[in-house]
């Protein structure tokens, strides 16, 4: 199963997501299962296997290797996967106990033979989308210093452009400086229909709207240089630099429009 699932992560239901390792050693606590990471975004999954039920060491090391990878790589945000043959509603409530504050996802596996072949299924049994929907309030807060030193100070100053075309949305919007993003307030309370990722050379706007045809025809009229669909967190992913902001000021107005009248609807 193992061999399986890092031959093709995506099998699993988390995106597409690539081989970052697998039986990876953990100092003084075994071996991870399988380390998965996604390209485009800071996020990293411990991922561990277990055939028939889970049990409560198989949470407990699931935790572990999560919190020990996330000690040694606090660059990335990470999730802890347990995926198992049978995850019984009792370990499903303890899990959901933990996944208030760890971001935990449990996936449940199963195999039907037909004739001579196998097919696998995978069912997302619990997601961190409850952690997320708490917002950056449980993020770790930084302030400008730390993103203009993670990016640059150009690329920072996109995300202050991009929130001047906000502000004719909504005046009161401001930027708030988390560790994994720059996210929105809006008088003083979170509001993350937008959020932005400033890179070395540019700044991946992320829009929280429900994928659509319409939209992405949209985006690519603009030719806009538009990254996968996050399936995960519904977004979509734009990547933009300064003259492109300015070129398509009206379009990108009208995309962040649709984002904020779905988050307030």
């Amino acid at each position: 199963m193992q061999e399986i699932i890092a031959r093709d992560p995506s099998i699993i239901g988390l995106g597409n997501l690539i081989l970052k390792d697998k039986e990876r050693i953990q100092p003084q606590a075994g071996r991870l299962d399988i380390l998965l990471q996604d390209e485009d975004t800071n996020e990293r999954y411990e991922v561990e296997i277990q055939l028939g039920k889970t049990n409560e060491s198989h949470i407990i090391r699931t935790i572990e290797y999560w919190d020990k990878e996330r000690n040694r790589y606090p660059m990335y945000d990470h999730y802890a996967v347990i995926v198992a043959e049978d995850i019984t509603s009792r370990f499903l409530n303890v899990i959901g106990l933990f996944n208030r504050a760890i971001p935990l996802i449990a996936i449940q596996m199963s195999a039907i033979k037909t004739g001579d072949n196998i097919s696998l299924f995978f069912i997302k049994l619990l997601d961190t989308t409850a952690i997320d929907s708490i917002d950056e309030e449980a993020s770790e807060v930084t302030d400008r210093n730390y993103w203009e030193k993670k990016a640059t100070k150009q690329t920072v100053a996109l995300a202050d452009e991009i929130l001047e075309l906000i502000k004719t949305i909504s005046p009161d919007f401001e930027l708030k400086y988390n560790k994994f993003y720059i996210g929105l307030a809006h008088d003083g309370q979170p509001n993350n229909f937008a959020i932005f990722r400033p890179k070395k050379n540019h700044v991946r706007l992320e829009l929280r709207i429900p994928k659509s045809k319409e939209i992405e025809s949209k985006i690519e009229a603009a030719d806009l240089d538009m990254l996968d669909y996050d399936n995960r967190w519904g977004k979509y992913r734009i990547r933009l630099n300064k003259e492109e902001i300015k070129r398509n000021k009206e379009v990108i107005i009208d995309l962040l429009k649709i984002a904020y009248q779905k988050q307030s609807s």
